[in-house]
């Protein structure tokens, strides 16, 4: 039976303004460096909350001992990423929460740069920060753009000011957003959750849009493994690329307004077959094909009744135009550019 462990914060704010929010999973060695940078942030009425998902290390005493501050939420089971993270949006008190990745740290002025610009939102959207590898300080991404299929294509313009979707690793948004929404759809475990949540909020009319100031550093990849570029590869895993195309799709069905989205999945499901038999004979690899492809497409045929009725529900609330929708949607196909700058990607 599941269960989980409540830990108060010792000296938590009466009235917090923000709750940040970082899920946990085997990550002791990480957490450090991200509570120290929430810790830092100046005169601002911040709680901390911490789910810890049945982690294998030490990380619930390290917290319990080291950071008596936080308020901890320590899981029996390991439940996934979006329960975790609606369990602390459950538990926050804040007017905004922060949704911040255990290796992730954010720079000295983050919170001050994300509540001027929300105080400037009209109708009150999503926020996220320009997003810099841990290891090289380069930029990453401002946000998100999407390709026809769903793929994130990296925002890089400092002048744009709508973006698809923000990276889940720090993503700052209203409490009362966040409930209205319906949080997570812990059915996607993880992956794409951001993108959902992202692309619900559009179509509510409500921006999503990255800060022009400040920023956080992020290990990309160290929470769920693979999505870097290591040695001139990309990397990712099994596990990871699975989630990812059968999420992607899901938000596809569900999100992408007017009829021509069913021409759409079928030529997505089209290519997503064609790839994968392709990705399989050139890495010589079944497992591409067993534990990616095959079940992605299985999955989408199996539940496209259960998607179709939450298409209905979410198209039922949406009150902008096919035009305004796709204004965040580039042409071409990322992938493509992904290979030719990369090639084949490694799978492990």
């Amino acid at each position: 039976m599941e269960m989980v462990q409540h830990f108060p914060a010792v000296n938590r704010p009466v009235a917090p303004v923000v709750s940040v929010c970082i899920a946990n999973y085997n990550g002791e060695a990480l957490l450090a460096d991200c509570l120290d940078s929430v810790l830092t942030q100046g005169n601002i009425a911040v709680e901390i909350i911490v789910h810890d998902d049945a982690s294998a290390d030490n990380s619930v005493a390290f917290l319990r001992e080291h950071y008596p501050q936080v308020e901890l939420l320590a899981s029996t089971e390991n439940v996934g990423f979006c329960a975790s993270n609606n369990r602390m949006v459950a538990h926050a008190r804040g007017k905004y929460v922060l949704l911040l990745n255990n290796d992730a740290a954010l720079f000295p002025d983050a919170l001050a740069a994300l509540l001027d610009t929300a105080g400037g939102q009209e109708p009150p959207g999503i926020l996220t920060l320009p997003q810099y590898d841990w290891r090289t300080g380069e930029l990453v991404d401002r946000g998100c753009l999407l390709d026809p299929f769903y793929n994130p294509v990296p925002n890089l313009d400092p002048r744009r000011r709508d973006v698809a979707y923000g990276i889940g690793a720090c993503l700052f948004l209203p409490r009362a957003l966040w409930n209205e929404l319906g949080g997570f759809p812990e059915w996607f475990g993880s992956m794409a959750e951001d993108m959902y949540i992202c692309c619900l909020a559009r179509l509510r009319g409500r921006s999503v849009a990255p800060t022009q100031t400040s920023g956080y550093r992020h290990r990309q990849g160290q929470s769920f493994g693979g999505n870097r570029v290591d040695t001139g590869k990309l990397n990712t895993t099994y596990r990871r690329r699975y989630f990812s195309e059968r999420n992607k799709t899901a938000v596809m069905v569900i999100c992408t307004p007017s009829v021509l989205m069913w021409p759409l999945l079928a030529l997505h499901l089209a290519v997503l077959a064609f790839e994968g038999a392709l990705l399989s004979l050139l890495k010589r690899d079944r497992r591409v094909w067993s534990e990616i492809y095959r079940p992605t497409l299985a999955y989408v045929l199996r539940e496209i009744g259960s998607m179709r009725a939450r298409r209905r529900e979410t198209q039922r609330m949406r009150n902008i135009s096919l035009r305004e929708y796709i204004s965040a949607f580039v042409p071409g196909w990322r992938k493509l550019t992904l290979l030719r700058r990369h090639g084949v990607p490694e799978v492990r």
